[in-house]
């Protein structure tokens, strides 16, 4: 399969954040990712889901919420990787600046959120409903979007490991607050990052079902 890969700089609120985008020939559906605490584009957790999203035709958009000057910071005080209002916002604008590109505009779009990123990508979707068709939040602490959560209109997926009890309930609680389509999955025997034999493939799985499920008409 034919993937083309595009290195971008997104304008955000005056920043320039570093972007990585693939398409996949054919490509049914565009999929943004919103990394989470003390992640970024270059996690190589990340990277495996999106090549397989890429496998599946979902073209993916990996950036960082974090611009080149701010990562050092963060990485002292972790102040910026909670701040969902401040991620939220900058996913906003990325969502927004999608929409305006000739090239990227017709594609219908889905959020994968991972830990504070979910709560970050459970807020765009709130403001952005006509953006946002799909959701699947990986191990999310989407209690930090509880706000949020009963005006999303995508259909959500929250994915969390069998050995993962303290986020299985916070995503049980946020269950009770959504008002759309939802699941909520257990991957067995799996811990907070996934990282046991054939767990993250599993994520991969279950996600790019959804994904193809809802994004598989252009909008």
């Amino acid at each position: 399969m034919k993937i083309t890969a595009r290195s971008l700089r997104l304008p955000v609120n005056q920043l320039q954040l570093a972007a990585d985008l693939h398409l996949p020939a054919a490509a049914v559906g565009l999929v943004v990712f919103v990394h989470g605490s003390g992640s970024g584009r270059l996690s190589p957790r990340n990277q495996q889901v999106a090549g397989y999203f890429n496998q599946r035709h979902l073209a993916t958009l990996l950036f960082d919420l974090l611009s080149e000057q701010e990562q050092p910071f963060d990485e002292l005080t972790r102040a910026l990787r909670f701040d969902i209002p401040l991620l939220s916002q900058r996913l906003i604008e990325v969502l927004d600046w999608l929409s305006h590109e000739p090239d990227l505009a017709h594609f219908a779009v889905g959020l994968f959120g991972a830990s504070t990123g979910a709560a970050a990508a459970l807020f765009a979707a709130a403001e952005r409903p006509q953006l946002v068709r799909a959701l699947v939040c990986r191990g999310g602490r989407s209690d930090l979007a509880q706000a949020a959560a009963p005006n999303v209109r995508a259909p959500v997926l929250q994915l969390v490991g069998e050995r993962d009890p303290v986020v299985f309930e916070l995503n049980r609680q946020t269950s009770r607050s959504l008002h759309c389509a939802q699941q909520l999955l257990v991957i067995p025997n799996a811990t907070h990052l996934f990282e046991e034999p054939g767990a993250l493939e599993a994520v991969a799985r279950y996600s790019a079902d959804w994904f193809c499920q809802y994004l598989g008409v252009a909008a």
